[in-house]
Protein backbone atom coordinates (compact mmCIF):
# COMPACT_ATOMS: atom_id res chain seq x y z
CA UNK A 1 0.00 0.00 0.00
CA UNK A 2 1.25 3.47 -0.75
CA UNK A 3 -0.04 6.92 0.10
CA UNK A 4 0.96 9.90 -2.03
CA UNK A 5 1.96 13.22 -0.53
CA UNK A 6 2.61 16.65 -1.98
CA UNK A 7 4.52 19.60 -0.56
CA UNK A 8 2.41 22.56 0.56
CA UNK A 9 3.89 25.87 1.71
CA UNK A 10 2.16 27.49 4.70
CA UNK A 11 2.73 30.35 7.08
CA UNK A 12 2.26 29.91 10.80
CA UNK A 13 -1.09 31.67 11.51
CA UNK A 14 0.12 32.58 15.01
CA UNK A 15 3.35 34.15 13.73
CA UNK A 16 2.82 35.85 10.39
CA UNK A 17 6.36 37.27 10.51
CA UNK A 18 7.88 33.79 10.51
CA UNK A 19 8.95 32.45 7.12
CA UNK A 20 6.62 30.01 5.41
CA UNK A 21 7.58 26.34 5.65
CA UNK A 22 6.83 23.33 3.49
CA UNK A 23 4.72 20.54 4.95
CA UNK A 24 3.87 17.14 3.46
CA UNK A 25 0.13 16.89 2.75
CA UNK A 26 -1.48 13.55 1.97
CA UNK A 27 -3.26 13.34 -1.39
CA UNK A 28 -6.60 11.60 -1.87
CA UNK A 29 -6.87 10.07 -5.35
CA UNK A 30 -10.01 9.47 -7.36
CA UNK A 31 -13.44 8.76 -6.04
CA UNK A 32 -14.07 7.63 -2.47
CA UNK A 33 -14.75 4.00 -1.65
CA UNK A 34 -18.48 3.30 -1.43
CA UNK A 35 -20.62 0.77 0.37
CA UNK A 36 -20.83 -1.15 -2.91
CA UNK A 37 -17.08 -1.14 -3.59
CA UNK A 38 -16.33 -2.23 -0.02
CA UNK A 39 -18.99 -4.94 -0.30
CA UNK A 40 -17.34 -6.26 -3.47
CA UNK A 41 -13.94 -6.42 -1.72
CA UNK A 42 -15.52 -8.22 1.24
CA UNK A 43 -17.34 -10.66 -1.06
CA UNK A 44 -14.01 -11.71 -2.56
CA UNK A 45 -12.76 -12.70 0.90
CA UNK A 46 -15.84 -14.54 2.14
CA UNK A 47 -18.53 -17.02 1.19
CA UNK A 48 -21.30 -14.42 1.53
CA UNK A 49 -23.13 -12.97 -1.44
CA UNK A 50 -22.84 -9.32 -2.42
CA UNK A 51 -26.48 -8.78 -1.39
CA UNK A 52 -25.89 -10.34 2.04
CA UNK A 53 -22.90 -8.09 2.71
CA UNK A 54 -24.68 -4.95 1.50
CA UNK A 55 -27.71 -5.78 3.63
CA UNK A 56 -25.58 -6.28 6.75
CA UNK A 57 -23.65 -3.04 6.19
CA UNK A 58 -26.82 -1.04 5.52
CA UNK A 59 -28.46 -2.43 8.65
CA UNK A 60 -25.26 -1.78 10.62
CA UNK A 61 -25.28 1.91 9.64
CA UNK A 62 -28.95 2.20 10.60
CA UNK A 63 -28.42 0.49 13.96
CA UNK A 64 -25.35 2.62 14.70
CA UNK A 65 -27.27 5.80 13.94
CA UNK A 66 -30.09 4.69 16.25
CA UNK A 67 -27.63 4.02 19.09
CA UNK A 68 -25.90 7.38 18.60
CA UNK A 69 -29.22 9.24 18.51
CA UNK A 70 -30.21 7.47 21.74
CA UNK A 71 -27.17 9.00 23.44
CA UNK A 72 -24.87 5.96 23.36
CA UNK A 73 -21.37 5.74 22.01
CA UNK A 74 -20.73 2.86 19.60
CA UNK A 75 -17.55 0.85 20.16
CA UNK A 76 -16.47 -1.54 17.42
CA UNK A 77 -13.67 -3.87 18.50
CA UNK A 78 -10.57 -3.46 16.37
CA UNK A 79 -11.99 -0.39 14.63
CA UNK A 80 -12.84 2.41 17.05
CA UNK A 81 -15.49 4.37 18.92
CA UNK A 82 -18.14 6.65 17.45
CA UNK A 83 -19.82 9.29 19.62
CA UNK A 84 -21.72 12.55 19.31
CA UNK A 85 -20.48 16.00 20.31
CA UNK A 86 -22.10 19.39 20.09
CA UNK A 87 -21.19 22.98 19.31
CA UNK A 88 -23.03 25.04 21.89
CA UNK A 89 -23.62 28.58 23.02
CA UNK A 90 -22.96 29.49 26.65
CA UNK A 91 -25.47 30.94 29.10
CA UNK A 92 -24.77 33.09 32.10
CA UNK A 93 -27.59 31.51 34.11
CA UNK A 94 -28.29 27.81 34.58
CA UNK A 95 -31.98 28.24 33.75
CA UNK A 96 -31.04 29.72 30.35
CA UNK A 97 -28.95 26.69 29.41
CA UNK A 98 -31.47 24.87 27.19
CA UNK A 99 -31.47 22.64 24.11
CA UNK A 100 -31.83 25.77 21.95
CA UNK A 101 -28.20 26.56 22.85
CA UNK A 102 -27.08 23.50 20.83
CA UNK A 103 -26.04 24.89 17.45
CA UNK A 104 -24.58 21.83 15.69
CA UNK A 105 -24.03 18.13 16.37
CA UNK A 106 -21.12 16.13 14.97
CA UNK A 107 -20.24 12.47 14.92
CA UNK A 108 -16.74 11.88 16.26
CA UNK A 109 -14.57 8.85 15.59
CA UNK A 110 -11.62 7.71 17.70
CA UNK A 111 -9.68 5.00 15.92
CA UNK A 112 -8.67 1.86 17.76
CA UNK A 113 -4.94 1.30 18.08
CA UNK A 114 -5.47 -1.80 15.91
CA UNK A 115 -6.18 0.32 12.80
CA UNK A 116 -4.07 3.38 13.47
CA UNK A 117 -1.35 3.81 10.88
CA UNK A 118 2.00 2.51 12.05
CA UNK A 119 5.01 4.40 10.71
CA UNK A 120 7.43 1.85 12.19
CA UNK A 121 9.62 0.73 9.31
CA UNK A 122 10.30 -2.60 10.98
CA UNK A 123 6.68 -3.72 10.45
CA UNK A 124 6.84 -6.92 8.44
CA UNK A 125 3.18 -7.46 7.50
CA UNK A 126 2.53 -5.71 4.18
CA UNK A 127 -1.08 -4.81 5.06
CA UNK A 128 0.13 -2.93 8.15
CA UNK A 129 2.79 -0.85 6.41
CA UNK A 130 2.26 2.47 4.64
CA UNK A 131 4.78 3.53 2.03
CA UNK A 132 4.77 7.23 1.19
CA UNK A 133 5.26 8.30 -2.42
CA UNK A 134 6.32 11.83 -3.37
CA UNK A 135 3.88 13.28 -5.94
CA UNK A 136 6.55 15.42 -7.66
CA UNK A 137 8.83 12.43 -8.12
CA UNK A 138 6.01 10.25 -9.42
CA UNK A 139 4.85 12.91 -11.89
CA UNK A 140 8.42 13.43 -13.11
CA UNK A 141 8.68 9.70 -13.74
CA UNK A 142 5.51 9.98 -15.83
CA UNK A 143 6.76 13.19 -17.54
CA UNK A 144 3.72 15.11 -16.31
CA UNK A 145 5.35 18.04 -14.48
CA UNK A 146 8.18 20.50 -15.05
CA UNK A 147 11.62 19.14 -14.22
CA UNK A 148 12.02 21.59 -11.33
CA UNK A 149 9.02 20.03 -9.52
CA UNK A 150 7.49 23.40 -8.62
CA UNK A 151 3.94 22.53 -9.67
CA UNK A 152 2.48 22.49 -6.12
CA UNK A 153 -0.83 24.18 -6.88
CA UNK A 154 -2.94 21.53 -8.58
CA UNK A 155 -3.10 17.83 -7.96
CA UNK A 156 -4.10 15.60 -10.88
CA UNK A 157 -6.81 13.13 -9.96
CA UNK A 158 -8.37 15.55 -7.51
CA UNK A 159 -8.56 15.69 -3.80
CA UNK A 160 -6.94 17.79 -1.20
CA UNK A 161 -5.22 16.04 1.59
CA UNK A 162 -6.23 15.24 5.05
CA UNK A 163 -5.07 13.40 8.03
CA UNK A 164 -2.17 13.90 10.33
CA UNK A 165 1.09 15.59 9.59
CA UNK A 166 -0.33 18.61 7.80
CA UNK A 167 -0.85 20.99 10.74
CA UNK A 168 1.98 23.54 10.85
CA UNK A 169 1.41 24.08 14.55
CA UNK A 170 1.41 20.62 15.82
Amino acid sequence: MSVTFKRVQRKNPQDQAAPAKYYPQLVVWGKPATLESLSIQMKEKSSLTLGDIQSVLTNFVSAMRTELYNGHSVSIDGFGVFSLSATTEGSEQRKDCTAEKIKAVRINFRASSAIRPNLDTSTTRAEERIDFVDLDTKLQELNMTPADGTDDEETPGGGGGGGGGEDPLG
